[in-house]
């Protein structure tokens, strides 16, 4: 197939042109190999992992079998989020983008049911949703699949992990039996087999090779660490490779919670993604990530499905996958669009034998790395600062500062021009000392302001926790009103404020820090007492 482009495939002009215009010219192994199958009416079950263009292996064939004129929805494509269900579709769209007359929606929970009740009324032709979704329109009778012409399971293994097996079923019942069905899954387990024999007909197996799903930009490493010290050394990395946007995964929903709390209160800007977020929480996190207002972004695998981020700088298996492919999911959500990645992966005890298995199945190598120790941290705190010198002195704005350390010199009555080397080397380490001293670690820079990991964020000011966050719907001007009704703080003088789950922080300049944590011992906020106390360094 090195030698075939899209040109070769049987597809219209409309389709061609506009996978052209995305820079689209040869076909993945996948679609390569599904699309003829497809066109030709066959059911097909296509083992394929994300990356590796399944969507528009089953996207371009069910556009270019649409019926324009017909108004009917003819084909379904059930996902397990709503964030993989807009992302597909905003995928179609973008290839049916010179097709007349050919109309996409996507339906999902956590928006009103009456606006895609609305929408239906358009009448699409392509229906891409929710199994719950999908089967809460089906009970209401706006959705009608007399007519359907083909159904496509995307990431069919997911859809079975989260508990849609029931759902499934019900929706392949009651479509027309005359139709095409095409599953797209990572892994192959006996359910969907089971699934495959009962409702498709004569299937084609497409699987793309095993090589094809390692990334080769990606660095990868293994750590082995205790449990109990994973989050110490989760934090060190951060700070040693100063790593500005990374995904953690955890094999499970209490997990995620206990490290995203156990992180926030190190003072690190972090969100959790799983399966208990309503709807509304799971969109604000992911929108949150991809402005790149959070730092490190904690999931569990099923949650972590539909994202779509491409300058994720690290990857970090907190808990090692429990499955082989999964390990392939995880590490190739860094490394995308032509940049470089880093994957580190924390195992245990017996856990180091499952690690070769994944190293076995990938056939990258996966490098042996020691955690980073408290010299470590200081190395990069120190290599910091002082490149932060070199840009000062290359600046040659430091006139003031000069004359102030003159002053001092000669108020002190050192003989300057008698020993300026020795002199310059001691202001130098003492100035040194000092800085490093004040801010507790490597001063990590963040959204262009000099966050350092002791929360002593900005000059001058000393970052406080508050034990009370979304939780309790506690707003920026809850704490700002809480803060100048009960001290003699100045409202202009309060700095970055940032509310996670359960905590908040604020900044005070430090001399009204002692007033703000005493006075606030006790204070009620939207009928909670809370806590204000100096945040802890990381």
């Amino acid at each position: 197939m090195k030698n075939f482009v899209f040109k070769d495939l049987n597809l219209s002009e409309e389709v061609k042109k506009a996978l052209a215009e995305r820079g689209f010219e040869k076909p993945t192994p996948i679609q390569f190999q599904s699309i003829p199958h497809i066109l030709k009416g066959n059911d097909i079950i296509g083992q394929a992992q994300t990356g590796t263009g399944k969507t528009c292996a089953f996207g371009i064939p069910a556009i270019e079998k649409i019926d324009a004129e017909n108004g009917n929805i003819q084909t379904l494509v059930l996902c397990p989020t709503r964030e993989l269900a807009i992302q597909t579709t905003k995928e179609l769209k973008s290839v049916a983008k010179y097709k007349k007359g050919i109309k996409i929606l996507a339906i999902y929970g956590g928006e009103p049911i009456g606006r895609q009740i609305t929408a239906l009324r358009q009448h699409p032709q392509i229906i891409i949703g929710t199994p719950g979704r999908v089967m809460d329109h089906m009970r209401r009778g706006t959705l009608n699949f007399r007519n359907l012409r083909m159904i496509i399971l995307d990431e069919a293994d997911e859809m079975l992990n989260m508990g849609f097996r029931e759902d499934i079923d019900t929706i392949l019942k009651q479509i027309p039996t005359q139709r095409q069905t095409l599953f797209f899954s990572a892994t192959m387990p006996k359910e969907i087999r089971e699934l495959t024999v009962k409702y498709q007909k004569e299937p084609i197996l497409i699987q793309v090779v095993r090589e094809e799903l390692t990334v080769p930009s990606i660095d990868q490493f293994y750590l082995e660490v205790k449990n109990s010290a994973k989050p110490e050394v989760l934090s060190r990395l951060i700070d040693v490779y100063n790593i500005r946007l990374s995904l953690v995964f955890c094999n499970t929903k209490r997990k995620v919670k206990n490290l995203t709390s156990a992180l926030q209160s190190r003072g690190y800007r972090v969100e959790a993604l799983h399966g208990d977020l309503r709807q509304a929480q799971r969109d604000r996190v992911m929108d949150t990530f991809r402005r790149g207002n959070i730092d490190i972004l904690i999931a569990t695998d099923v949650a972590a499905r539909g994202i779509d981020v491409d300058n994720i700088e690290a990857v970090f298996n907190y808990d090692l996958p429990v499955d082989e492919e999964y390990y392939v999911h995880r590490v190739g959500r860094t490394g995308r669009a032509g940049r470089s990645g880093k994957a580190f992966t924390f195992v245990s005890g017996r856990e180091i034998h499952r690690l070769k298995k994944i190293q076995r199945y990938t056939k990258a190598p996966i490098l042996p790395k020691k955690p980073p120790t408290s010299v470590d941290i200081e190395a990069k705190k120190v290599n910091n600062i002082l490149e932060k010198v070199k840009t000062l002195i290359s600046t040659d704005q430091l006139n003031e500062q000069m004359r102030s350390i003159e002053k001092m010199l000669s108020d002190s009555g050192v003989d300057y021009e008698k020993e300026k080397g020795q002199t310059n080397l001691k202001i130098a380490a003492a100035l040194l000392k000092i800085l490093m001293e004040s801010t507790g670690n490597q001063g990590r820079q963040v959204k262009g302001c000099n966050e350092t990991a002791n929360s002593n964020a900005n000059k001058g000011m000393v970052r406080l926790f508050i034990n009370a966050g979304r939780d309790l719907k506690i707003q920026p001007k809850h704490i700002i009103d809480g803060f100048v009704a009960k001290t003699s703080l100045p409202k202009k003088l309060i700095g970055d404020i940032n509310i996670y789950d359960r905590f908040a922080f604020a900044e005070v300049p430090h001399e009204y820090a002692p007033e703000v944590i005493t006075v606030m011992k006790d204070y009620h906020m939207n009928g909670r007492r809370i806590n204000v106390e100096k945040a802890h360094s990381r």
